[in-house]
């Protein structure tokens, strides 16, 4: 496992890539309603701080086992929460061309 700095240092440029495209997407489209952009920017932000309030108070701290289990379910669910709040823009790009 790397460490706990680096895995806060991926949950920060995961999410903020997420934020940069919906900026981005904010730019190209100026003409769409930017609430559900907005909303995604929020939740994203929502995640990233849940995400690194985890990080700081992980479970059993006496026992590596139980630690390191505890740090691959954060990394797991930081792809996964990426992935889906990249997956909200991406079908919100979709329905509205």
């Amino acid at each position: 496992m790397a460490s706990v700095r680096e895995l806060k240092k991926d949950i920060d440029y995961l999410v903020f890539e997420v934020i940069s495209d919906c900026l981005l997407y904010s730019e190209i489209r100026p003409d769409m309603k930017s609430e559900e952009v907005s909303s995604i920017i929020e939740d994203a932000v929502e995640f990233r701080n849940d995400l690194i309030a985890r990080v700081n108070n992980p479970d059993g701290k006496d026992n590596p086992k139980i630690v390191k289990a505890y740090y691959k379910k954060v990394g797991k669910d930081l792809l996964s929460g990426v992935d889906q709040l990249f997956g909200r823009l991406s079908s919100l790009s979709a329905k509205q061309e």
